[in-house]
């Protein structure tokens, strides 16, 4: 009777050894994984914006584009007085000024009618604190990201910019022994006719592979 008690116990001690196996295995490779990458969380897919003023103040008579819109060059996108406000560039309108009959004062420096963008620099951008792998990331480094609008889905690109100085602009004096920490935008450029889901303004995580 002594035999199955025996051979159970050998049971579980195996199950458990191989447990910890696997754990162990499991272990290694996420700590390996993590030695090769950086990891940025608070990333996003942006291009630089493009303000559409006119030359002078005036009243603003009409709009032509709408959110979303896609523009040719010097198309037409609104009308402030006798002006006529186009396109710089071909690209996307990502707002308008729709308070028609509003007084446009280009003097105070509100004299934008509507932001576009140009879609070939749209770009994963995500904000690194110094401390954090800042100085393992180059130029030409391969990278993953995901998007949250497409859940787990795994994007490829490569680092097109690190930032050479920091988001912050202002200096803080602080009484403080400890030094503040600052951030530096990396930039992560991704094919654009294979990805065409990825849009303006979506939230996303980035993986920087260490070379």
């Amino acid at each position: 009777m002594a035999e199955p008690k025996t051979t159970n116990k050998k049971l579980i001690a195996w199950t458990i050894g191989g447990m910890l196996a696997i754990f162990a295995v499991g272990g290694g490779l996420y700590w390996y994984v993590s030695s090769q990458t950086v990891y940025i969380d608070l990333s996003q897919i942006q291009a630089p914006l493009i303000n559409l003023s006119p030359v002078n103040s005036g009243v603003l008579e009409a709009v032509y584009v709408n959110v979303g819109d896609t523009v040719a060059v010097n198309q037409p996108v609104a009308r402030v007085g006798n002006e006529i406000v186009k396109a710089k560039i071909a690209g996307q309108i990502v707002s308008v000024d729709n308070n028609i009959g509003e007084y446009v004062n280009v003097m105070t420096g509100a004299g934008t009618v509507a932001t576009m963008i140009d879609p070939t620099q749209l770009r994963v951008v995500g904000n690194l604190d110094e401390n954090k792998g800042l100085a393992d990331i180059k130029v030409g480094d391969p990278a993953t990201f995901t998007v949250d609008a497409f859940g787990s889905q795994v994007f490829k690109g490569v680092v097109d910019e690190v930032s050479p100085t920091s988001e912050q602009s202002d200096v803080v004096f602080n009484i403080s022994d400890q030094r503040p920490t600052n951030q530096f935008a990396v930039k992560v450029r991704f094919d654009l006719a294979k990805y065409p889901q990825l849009k303006n303004g979506m939230s996303a995580k980035i993986w920087v592979y260490k070379q």
